[in-house]
Formats: C-alpha cells, structure tokens, sequence
C-alpha cells in the first residue's frame, strides 16, 4: 500500500468517523438469515438498512452533507436529484435543519417515494425519463443560486455512507470474510471500501451491479469512467449511467471485484429475504444477497461469514406480482437463483 493511498483510506476513515449522521439515521441491526445460509452453506448477514427512518441507507450521507452546509449555503436552499431515496434523506434532513429542499426525479419514479419527499417537506419536481435527465435539469436549478447536494459523488456523502461499514465492524469483530454492496452512483461501496480496507484490508468489499445498470463494471473495464448508453430501471434505486468521480477513485483501488445479476435473480432475492425476514424489500436493495448467491455458485465458497447490504425498501405494492413472478421464473431455471 502506497503512501498516498495509506493517506487517502486515513482521510475517509477519519471522515467517517466524524460523519454526523445519527441525529436522524440509526445504528440498523446485523441480522441472521438463518434459511439463506442454511440453503448456501455459508453465514449470510443482512444489513439491515431498510429499517432507516427513510427506508434506505441514503439518509446517512444526506444528513452528513447537509450538516456540514455554511450558513449562506443554508439560507439559499438545497437542490438535488435523486432516484428516490437519496430524495427523501435530503427531505427529512433538511426539514430538521429548517432549509427550503427542491428534489428531481426521474419521470418514472415509483409513487412511494415522490410520497416520501412531500410528506417530508420537499418539493418534487418531475423531469425526464432516467436520472441523468434528473441529474442535469437539478444542475441547471443549482445555476439559479440553490445549493446542489450531490446524490452520491461528494467527499462528506461518502463518509456518511461509510458509516455503515464502521457499524459492520464494530457488530462482526471477527470472522467476516466479505461485504456485498449495491452499487449505483458508488457513494456506499465507496464509502465502505475506504472504510474497510483501512481498518481489515483482509475483509473483501464486493459490488454488485443490475446486469442492465453495470456503471462501476463498465469503468473498471475501461480504465476510466465512462456512461452507459442506456440503463435499465427495473432496479429504479441503482438505475445510474456513471459512475460518481470521487468513488471511482476509491473504487478502482480498493473494490475486490464487481458482479452483475439479472432482474429474475432479483425478484428470487427479494423472495429470500422475505423468508428469512418477512420483510419486502426494493430490488437495488435486493442486489447484494442476489450477489452472494452468484458468487457462492459460482465459486463454491463454504463455511464463510457474508454480509449483503440490504438497502432499501421504497417500492410500490403493485410491483410485488413481478416480483414473485420472477421468483418463480427463476427457480424454474437451472440458474444460481
């Protein structure tokens, strides 16, 4: 390990551990799947952040950011774009801090989490097909004099992300052998990644990727980021073109490897969890168990200690038919699911 990198990992650790994020997020539970490991062989930890007061492990970093937000910047206001929960930590953050909030969506966000955001205080605003649309009309808003608040690609988003890790570590002291970790923009592998490999280098952060939203795969390929010509929103919470130019840097280095799923190993995942859990879980939250499941297959790895990032949970009821159709689908087929 070099020692510009030693010092990089030292920073976002540091970062990470003044985050400021528990005025509203909460320390989520390590949960046993008891069915899952049983059915793969291996220990599988669920890392609950569905159960955040927002549903998704976002409000860590929204909270962090906004928290370190001057007094001017404040009284101007925040803009961001988001796919959806992202939205609702800057919501519910910037309610708590008294500052005026303005979250775009992507056309196609599910109801539930426009809902969040306006019952949180925000104001939604509509536009485009997928997020970069989003992305670029926020951008726009931000020119006017609002203060953006980036979904993902920010130094203190990241350290609030990267609270998760320092919970992992400090609930599993021993024994834990890899991290599965959802990846969109990158702010949460990213702030893991830099977390972990500085305190347990040995433990391996794995991302993983919707097989039609594989940014992060696509840019370690390439050597450089680089944007995808379309993204699938079946996984709405993941569905982004780049990957953000902070976690890259991180990602590159200190990320193990990157594996995609399909959309039916997410509708299976989601089903495990719900029997492990009895809890419904968004399919961006569903990648990383949908991950472990490939991974063991294919590597045929036993006896081990895995964690999956369960993420989130914002999803539409009427979503669950697919859902339980592509469980089904899948479990018909000769697949890992």
């Amino acid at each position: 390990m070099s020692d510009t990198a030693t010092a990089q990992l030292a920073w976002y650790a540091r970062k990470t551990l003044e985050a400021k994020v528990y005025d509203l997020a909460v320390e989520t539970p390590l949960q046993a799947a008891p069915a899952l490991s049983a059915r793969l062989g291996n220990q599988i930890l669920l890392k609950r952040e569905d159960l955040q007061p927002t549903y998704s492990f976002k409000i860590r970093g929204a909270c962090n950011k906004l928290a370190q937000l001057t007094a001017a910047e404040r009284a101007a206001g925040v803009v961001t774009a988001s796919a959806g929960n992202h939205a609702q930590g800057v919501a519910l953050a910037a309610r708590e801090l008294g500052i005026k909030a303005v979250i775009v969506m992507p056309e196609t966000t599910p109801q539930l989490k426009v809902d969040g955001v306006l019952s949180r205080g925000g104001q939604a605003v509509l536009h485009g097909p997928a997020f970069p649309q989003a992305l670029a009309h926020a951008l726009e808003l931000a020119k006017q004099g609002m203060t953006f608040v980036p979904p993902f690609d920010d130094p203190d988003v990241i350290a609030g992300q990267g609270t998760v890790a320092m919970e992992i570590l400090r609930q599993q002291p021993d024994g834990l052998d890899a991290i599965f970790v959802p990846v969109g923009g990158g702010g949460l592998i990213a702030g893991i990644a830099a977390y972990v490999k500085y305190l347990r280098p040995h433990i391996r952060v794995i991302g993983v990727e919707s097989e039609g939203s594989n940014c992060l795969q696509a840019a370690l390929a390439a050597g450089e980021r680089v944007v995808l010509g379309q993204v699938d929103t079946f996984a709405d919470g993941v569905a982004v073109a780049q990957i953000g130019a902070h976690c890259f840097d991180i990602c590159r280095v200190w990320v193990d490897e990157v594996i995609t799923v399909s959309n039916d190993e997410l509708g299976a995942a989601i089903k495990d969890i719900y029997d492990d859990t009895r809890s419904i879980t968004e399919p961006s939250g569903a990648l990383a168990v949908a991950g472990i499941k490939r991974y063991v297959a294919t590597r045929g790895v036993r006896g081990q200690t895995l964690v999956a990032i369960d993420s989130g949970a914002n999803v539409n009821f009427d979503r669950l038919g697919d859902f339980a159709e592509r469980a089904g689908r899948c479990g018909r087929q000769e697949t890992v699911c």
